[in-house]
């Protein structure tokens, strides 16, 4: 099966091959090369996670992978004027494909990996005790409870930048509460996107329906994964 990829260069010194179309399906590199060689064996092991959720029954066949790449992205820094700098806010990939409505069947498909994603990260916290939560790592931005604040957080800022979120002052200071609020406010906003042709400039970056899904399971799934590694140290 073939594969269209959106090449991300210069986000956080790496390189991300999104599979697009596919929410939560992506590979990192040290550079495009590397993120592209990869992608075939996160698309095997995308399917696999689906299949593990999905009474083992998958959308995409198992079968020989062929990635293409759609679309390329230089991350870039701008500042409060919208001038290119060497350092500022970085603007993240915006592709083609983002333009594109969503259909039923995508949005049913976005609902169930956001549940998946969702329960796999309550999994490997739910036990957890204050202290564990709380520990720091050495070279490390957050703890365990500053991550999972950091999930509720982010999944906010996707919807605001279509205007869709909920009051800032009505966001949770609790990281738990938070990430239950503001994914509930997602599901009930998820109906609202079909066929959605809303396009939308903020703080110098594009924004849609389609990429708001796309960066919302890939970042769970991401500090997840993220999580996992934490509690091997």
């Amino acid at each position: 099966m073939f594969y269209k990829i959106g090449l991300e260069n210069g986000d956080e010194n790496r390189s991300i091959a999104w599979t697009l179309g596919h929410p939560g399906c992506f590979a990192y590199g040290l550079n495009a090369e590397e993120a592209l060689s990869a992608t075939p064996e996160a698309i095997h092991a995308y399917i696999a996670w689906i299949k593990a959720h999905n009474h083992d029954n998958c959308w995409l066949p198992d079968t020989e992978i062929q990635v293409s790449v759609d679309d390329i992205w230089q991350v870039y820094f701008i500042d409060e004027n919208y001038d290119r700098v060497e350092k500022g806010y970085s603007v993240n990939a915006w592709f083609l494909h983002d333009w594109k409505p969503i259909t039923e069947q995508e949005l049913e498909r976005a609902s169930k990996l956001l549940s998946w994603s969702r329960s796999d990260l309550l999994e490997i916290i739910q036990d957890l005790n204050r202290d564990t939560l709380d520990q720091t790592y050495p070279n490390e931005r957050w703890s365990i409870a500053g991550i999972i604040n950091h999930i509720g957080g982010a999944e906010w800022w996707y919807l605001d930048r279509l205007d869709l979120a909920l009051p800032r002052e009505e966001l949770p200071g609790d990281p738990f509460i938070r990430i239950q609020e503001v994914r509930a406010h997602l599901n009930q906003v998820l109906p609202t996107l079909l066929g959605s042709t809303k396009v939308v400039g903020t703080d110098g970056e594009f924004w849609s329906p389609r990429k708001l899904i796309r960066r919302a399971v890939w970042h769970e799934r991401d500090h997840t994964a993220h999580i996992k590694k934490l509690l091997d140290l």
